[in-house]
């Protein structure tokens, strides 16, 4: 169970906010990393809300809200009706994943944690195997930041390989041979403990969901004015 002998980074005392930032990438890419997996099939429309979930918190790291943010001042400067849908329709296309994420999780919050947990566990399968370096990446970030090992307890890790050991991420000490000492392993389950810093956490999520959706809003009014008046320029000159 050590796919990297170097092993994941040595815990560090990040300021709050960085601190915070390290844990929503983690948590988006844990989850997100069960959207590869064969065995998390959607359950009824509700073993995807958390892989939509978590996808959702991955792509709004960096890529997606920096390329969200910087096509409609291209749009507004090259003053093309094209353009300008185009732009139009790349603001609005997040909309509809949002809202079946979100409507997916709330009917079936009921369910969310045994499903959540299930695909988790089909995930613990598939650490450090060939061509999932970004689930083992996941994982080792996950109970490194969090001090915890498996999804209820570190005796996850012995059900999926036979009783072998736990990853090195599981250790108290970075870079220790701990695999048969469980008195050197975190205790703390990975599920309970992302889960409480979900939920002390959700007000910053939703404030900066609010923030996300009003670009976005603001973004396709923008474009969908450009574009009248571009028209409008176009039919007073032909």
């Amino acid at each position: 169970l050590t796919p990297n002998s170097a092993g994941p980074p040595p815990p560090t005392a990040p300021a709050p906010w960085a601190r915070t930032q390290r844990s929503v990438l983690a948590v988006g890419r844990w989850a997100g990393a069960l959207a590869g997996s064969p065995d998390s099939a959607p359950r009824g429309g509700c073993g995807g809300a958390g892989v939509t979930w978590g996808l959702w918190l991955a792509v709004s790291q960096a890529p997606f809200s920096a390329l969200s943010l910087s096509l409609p001042p291209w749009g507004s400067l090259g003053c093309s009706a094209c353009l300008l849908l185009t732009v139009g329709f790349r603001v609005l296309s997040p909309f509809p994943a949002e809202l079946s994420g979100g409507l997916a999780f709330y009917a079936c919050r009921g369910q969310f944690d045994r499903y959540a947990q299930e695909d988790l566990k089909s995930g613990l399968r598939r650490y450090g195997a060939p061509g999932e370096p970004a689930l083992t990446q996941a994982w080792d970030t996950v109970q490194t930041e969090f001090r915890c090992c498996g999804v209820q307890n570190y005796t996850d890790w012995f059900e999926v390989h036979n009783g072998t050991g736990v990853p090195e991420s599981c250790c108290l000490e970075h870079g220790a041979a701990c695999s048969g000492l469980d008195a050197a392993w975190w205790k703390e389950p990975c599920y309970e403990k992302v889960k409480s810093w979900v939920g002390e956490n959700i007000w910053a999520m939703g404030i900066f969901a609010a923030c996300i959706a009003v670009i976005q809003v603001l973004g396709l009014i923008s474009s969908m004015l450009m574009y009248c008046q571009v028209l409008k320029v176009e039919k007073y000159y032909h």
